[in-house]
């Protein structure tokens, strides 16, 4: 607030003093009186003033598209869109006195692009004017500091009036974030099947607005996420660290990715015997048999990480016959195996590592005292107890990774599935991590690693690595009707692909978590219709085992459209999403930014601009709405060949047991 004016005028002196002489003691008492009174009044008016005069919200930092504001009565940053003051985001700021105004002290008044504040002895606020992401988007980036080592550092993003996409995967993933619930986690992935509450193993540090803006989060910040379902997520350092939380937000940013990786469709699961070498072998070669024999002979078969191991012990073929013998296994189709960055320590991959020179350096270690030597960081994976590769150290990565290309060639696969890259094996023991491997670190490191296998290469996880030539496996699912199962098949998809991990294989068909309703020939056809339409086909029990002949007949006739019709959509839209950055599984509000309908709707999907897929994901119905997305769009129903304008609902569409409703526009 500017301060009050003063008159300046000159009261003659000489006739204050004479008249104040002149008093008895009671006026001069009643006058010190009056003026005590009249101060008094003037300092109320004073402050009435100011709550009077002061606006509810004031501009800290203008762009040329946007500005940011402090609004005073909650303690809120405000991201207004210029010029007409659009409003685009609310930030709720938690852990400073949100009752005393910021500015006019801007620390950085010297400099155009910044606004700086402090709370003393709280936190301090940076705001700065950053090089914008991408053309035609504007950043500003908000940096908090704590001032000292308890203060919490927290910044909720409001849901109200914001639809919210990206983050973490999660158990019961929905679209949008919005209906989420979590308590506060730390922002790493993780395994969902060992740790059901956490998140999931795909997660990046950025957040998509409907209002058109995005909050990325510096990886070098460790923070934890809360989800309150339809209220906000909140950003939160660590208890005690004196950790700064940082983070951008820009106004139409895009989010960027690269390259397709090709990957053979069907999968199919091995889950036969795996007690030894000889048996694999032959339950590899029964479940091919049956694949013929039920004109089903194309696409990959995929062994688990145990079954690896088993034929990686074996050592079955000696080296010189290698390369002929090795893909009998599977013929006519390929092979998948499976490894993981673990290893029991009473393997014989560990205890043989441990002979090494440099053993102490393959396996993550606890920092050692001063003078003490490593010890490695054991943890659990599958049951048991287990160490955990050390990416950091590039002879350990060098030795994992021809361990990997030798067992490639050696068994003829075509294909390596990697799991366990997700988690933070530091934080899940509270033990100090190195700054390399701090947050995602592990995960990110690991992943690039990876990539130079080539692009039959498959991780269980992502973490700023959707530039990657990479398949990401997503997390497993119940065989149930639920949002942890089939109902969170779509959302799933769909955040997956706004994060830039378009190319990905989802669970098997029906799920592979024992649900409410398993070996249900109703989910497994719905839940077939759906995959039909995503990049790759996944089954762990086949067809065969759990359905009709005429559920049979419809795999067979969705393994062909998906061959036929869906492959080239996406080698299409892939190309799209090289030049563009666009996604190439697209919900309702790609085509809709204007209708707040669109931006809710979580069991329908697009395929760049011209395929919209509309399920059933209830038990039991046979109609559902369907929003048409695009005002002006025309739609061609793909069963029934009627056509339908685009901006509108159809209510109780007709969808049998054997039918998907796909429109082309």
């Amino acid at each position: 607030a500017m301060p009050l004016s003063r008159h300046t005028g000159q009261i003659p002196e000489s006739t204050w003093t004479l008249s104040f002489r002149e008093m008895t003691e009671p006026w001069k008492g009643a006058l010190g009186c009056l003026g005590v009174a009249v101060f008094f009044a003037m300092t109320i008016g004073i402050i009435s003033w100011q709550a009077l005069e002061q606006p509810p919200e004031q501009w800290v930092l203008r762009g040329r598209d946007a500005g940011m504001l402090w609004e005073r009565g909650r303690g809120a940053l405000l991201l207004r869109a210029l010029p007409a003051g659009r409003p685009v985001l609310a930030i709720a700021v938690g852990s400073v006195p949100a009752t005393e105004p910021p500015p006019p002290r801007d620390r950085c008044w010297h400099d155009g692009g910044q606004f700086c504040y402090s709370w003393e002895e709280d936190a301090e606020l940076r705001l700065s004017l950053e090089p914008p992401a991408a053309p035609g988007t504007e950043c500003y980036g908000v940096r908090w500091t704590p001032l000292r080592p308890d203060v919490t550092l927290k910044d909720c993003f409001s849901m109200a009036n914001v639809s919210w996409y990206g983050g973490p995967s999660v158990r019961a993933q929905r679209w949008p974030l919005n209906g989420a619930e979590s308590p506060a986690r730390p922002l790493v992935s993780g395994d969902l099947s060992a740790n059901p509450d956490g998140f999931g193993p795909v997660l990046e540090r950025y957040f998509l607005g409907s209002t058109g803006v995005t909050v990325t989060v510096a990886p070098d910040v460790s923070l934890l996420l809360s989800l309150e379902s339809h209220r906000q997520f909140c950003l939160e350092t660590l208890a005690g660290q004196a950790q700064p939380l940082h983070y951008q937000l820009c106004v139409s940013a895009d989010h960027l990715v690269r390259d397709f990786p090709p990957c053979r469709s069907p999968i199919w699961r091995y889950h036969g015997p795996e007690g030894s070498a000889a048996k694999i072998k032959r339950g590899l070669r029964s479940l091919v048999r049956r694949l013929k024999r039920h004109r089903l002979q194309e696409g990959v078969v995929a062994l688990g990480e145990r079954g690896t191991a088993v034929l990686a012990a074996a050592d079955l073929v000696p080296s010189g016959r290698r390369r002929r013998q090795a893909p009998v296994l599977v013929e006519p189709l390929e092979l998948s195996i499976t490894l993981s960055p673990y290893a029991g320590v009473t393997s014989p991959l560990f205890l043989r590592s441990l002979r090494g020179g440099e053993a102490a350096g393959y396996w993550l270690s606890r920092q050692p005292r001063p003078g003490g030597s490593s010890i490695p960081l054991l943890t659990t994976w599958k049951g048991q107890l287990c160490a955990r590769l050390n990416v950091t150290s590039e002879a350990a990565l060098g030795w994992y990774l021809a361990r990997a290309r030798r067992l490639q060639q050696a068994l003829g696969a075509t294909y390596v599935a990697f799991e366990g890259v997700e988690g933070n094996s530091f934080l899940e023991q509270d033990v100090p991590a190195p700054a390399k491997l701090a947050g995602d670190g592990y995960t990110e490191v690991l992943a690039a690693a990876l990539a130079t296998l080539g692009n039959g290469t498959v991780i269980s996880a992502g973490t700023r690595s959707s530039h990657l030539p990479l398949f990401v496996q997503m997390s497993p699912l119940r065989s149930d009707w639920s949002h942890a199962g089939l109902k969170g098949l779509i959302p799933s998809v769909l955040h997956y692909s706004l994060l830039g991990y378009n190319f990905f294989i989802p669970d098997a068909v029906g799920g592979s978590v024992a649900g409410a309703t398993p070996g249900d020939p109703e989910l497994f056809v719905r839940w077939l219709q759906i995959v039909t339409f995503l990049p790759v086909m996944t089954f762990g029990t086949p067809p065969w085992l759990c359905c009709d002949a005429w559920v049979l007949n419809l795999t067979r006739q969705c393994i062909q459209r998906h061959r036929d019709f869906v492959v080239p959509l996406l080698l299409k839209y892939s190309e799209e999403w090289q030049s563009l950055g666009y996604p190439i599984f697209r919900p309702a509000w790609w085509l809709s930014p204007t209708d707040p309908l669109a931006f809710t709707i979580e069991d329908e999907f697009l395929i760049g601009d011209e395929v919209l897929v509309a399920p059933i994901t209830e038990k039991g119905q046979t109609w559902r709405d369907i929003y048409l997305p695009g005002e002006g769009h025309l739609w061609l129903d793909t069963n029934t060949a009627r056509v339908f304008d685009g901006g509108t609902t159809l209510r109780n569409y007709s969808a049998s047991l054997a039918e998907v409703p796909v429109f082309v526009k």
